[in-house]
């Protein structure tokens, strides 16, 4: 059994999610509970029951929504490159989406998204730079916007990452390292250049997962 819990802090407000997972051969058993139900009285508020084959497909169903969302996985091959892609639809939400990635070598990949309901569709390159950097810049068809992220891991496994959207006209910059106990820190600072106050927000995130 395994269990996990990440915890999200900002000067406004506080969120928590934890999850156990349960192997039963090929399958894994999950169930997941968000906000008020880890930090009030417990309820089935925010309770989220799912089913995964690794790799083939995944069955989430969220309590308080009463709404089921499948995702199913496969890959295949295009001039021998393998091309991933995920199929999501939300029965409540009547909404279908269509991710694929496309891996032209170990340096260079292409991601689409595309939402079936509102026909918007957004293209994401990567591209490795060599020396630990990343570049993925990304055109969104639905508003017109485009985003640009850089990142770069460092020597200890570290990884900064600077982005901005167009759209929200926000800039960022995250900070991920690991902890010597198997969890994970990350800080994030953005700012929004649209507001007349140019004030930063700052948040942190930490993510630990045990074996029970």
């Amino acid at each position: 059994m395994k269990a996990s819990f990440r915890g999200s802090y900002d000067a406004d407000n506080s969120d928590a999610t934890g999850s156990l997972a349960f192997n039963a051969g090929a399958l894994n058993l999950r169930a997941s509970v968000t906000g008020d139900t880890l930090t009030n009285t417990p309820s089935l508020n925010n309770l989220t029951l799912s089913v995964e084959n690794p790799g083939l497909f995944n069955i989430d169903y969220n309590l308080p929504k009463k709404d089921v969302k499948f995702q199913f996985m496969n890959s295949v091959r295009v001039n021998d490159k393998p091309l991933n892609f995920t199929y999501t639809h939300s029965v409540a939400e009547n909404r279908t989406v269509l991710d694929g990635t496309l891996m032209l070598d170990s340096n260079h990949k292409v991601s689409v998204n595309y939402g079936f309901q509102l026909r918007d569709c957004k293209v994401k390159y990567s591209l490795g730079c060599g020396c630990e950097t990343t570049v993925e810049p990304s055109y969104d068809f639905g508003d017109n916007s485009w985003d640009l992220a850089v990142s770069r891991r460092l020597y200890d496994g570290s990884v900064v990452r600077g982005s901005y959207r167009s759209s929200t006209k926000v800039l960022g910059m995250d900070f991920r390292t690991k902890a010597a106990a198997g969890g994970s820190f990350k800080v994030t600072a953005s700012v929004n250049l649209a507001e007349e106050k140019k004030i930063p927000k700052l948040t942190a995130e930490s993510i630990w997962d045990f074996e029970m």
